[in-house]
């Protein structure tokens, strides 16, 4: 892109005003929600210290944003990490045409467990990162590091994965990374998400579905909050409830709230739009900032510093628990 009209689509970004990415401005509803009975829950095993490792490996590679060196690097890095750690992987690729007309490459990267099982749940996040620092004040044409919104899903899911290695199930488990995630301009419609609407209308696995479904998204910032997303309580309440229960039996309330918030839009809805599986969204919501992601959203501060352990412990072990209690 030349740099007048680069500079004309950046100006276009900030006149925005509110932070925008696939994710609408979440606003509190006013609708109550109350905690179901309890459940009784086994802690499960998993390391907070190995979950930012990888969130910290895919940093290291700079950047993933799609079409980039480090964007290609990552995406062998998962793929043979995910096979280390005994899944059946494969990437689904495709090229994808983004809002500003680039055509770009997305690499959906799969791992499957027991992939004779019936039963299956599917885990998702998404690893690309925002191209552009639009809600910055400075550097606003530069790519981000995406340490929360992006790796830290991925960070949790990989170690969860090795936990599975480890220990086993019987159930049927599909852990997919997302690509092209955040590559979309405001008020151009679906220009978000576009590795998962792609999967979503190309199974990787002909008739492939699962009976429920957990995306990953902005899970690692210090003292985070997950709401009761208003997309997920129209997909699948009843599940979400139970998350959120199992996250309360095993002390992570903090984290947990039981409050609804607006729908957003993210890699579920579409999910849900074209396959039909139930998936709820576990995603950071912050009152204090006009977007409800977090200061550091879309901004050069998206880096390691943000990321904490005790939040990867709290969602890691709910998520874990969870899927030990299907």
């Amino acid at each position: 892109m030349k740099s007048n009209a680069k500079n004309i689509f950046i100006l276009i970004l900030l006149i925005s005003g509110i932070a925008w990415s696939c994710k609408s401005q979440p606003e509190v509803t006013h609708e109550p929600v109350t905690e179901e009975e309890s459940v009784s829950v086994a802690r499960p095993a998993f390391s907070a210290d190995s979950a930012y490792y990888y969130i910290y490996k895919q940093v290291e590679f700079g950047p993933r944003v799609p079409g980039s060196e480090a964007h290609e690097q990552c995406a062998t890095w998962l793929s043979n990490v995910l096979e280390d750690f005994g899944a059946e992987v494969k990437v689904q690729t495709t090229t994808v045409t983004t809002a500003d007309k680039k055509k770009v490459p997305c690499y959906n990267i799969i791992g499957t467990y027991n992939p004779g099982a019936k039963n299956r749940i599917l885990l998702g996040a998404h690893w690309d990162t925002r191209p552009w620092a639009d809600q910055d004040n400075q550097d606003v044409d530069k790519p981000i590091d995406g340490a929360n919104d992006g790796a830290s899903g991925v960070g949790v899911l990989l170690e969860l994965a090795r936990q599975l290695k480890n220990k086993g199930t019987d159930l049927g488990i599909d852990i997919i990374f997302f690509d092209v995630e955040d590559s979309g301009l405001p008020n151009v419609e679906d220009s978000y998400c576009l590795g998962s609407q792609y999967w979503a209308r190309n199974l990787h696995v002909a008739g492939y579905t699962a009976s429920k479904g957990i995306l990953l998204d902005m899970v690692g910032a210090a003292n985070a909050t997950f709401t009761l997303e208003g997309t997920s309580m129209q997909i699948a309440p009843d599940f979400m409830r139970s998350v959120w229960n199992i996250a309360h039996q095993l002390g992570h309330g903090k984290y947990f709230q039981f409050r609804q918030t607006a729908p957003i839009i993210d890699d579920h809805l579409y999910v849900y739009r074209y396959t039909r599986i139930p998936m709820i969204d576990i995603i950071h919501y912050d009152a204090t900032t006009m977007s409800g992601f977090g200061k550091y959203w879309h901004t050069h501060n998206d880096n390691m510093s943000v990321i904490d352990k005790a939040t990867l412990q709290a969602v890691g072990e709910t998520v874990l628990a969870a899927i030990n209690n299907l």
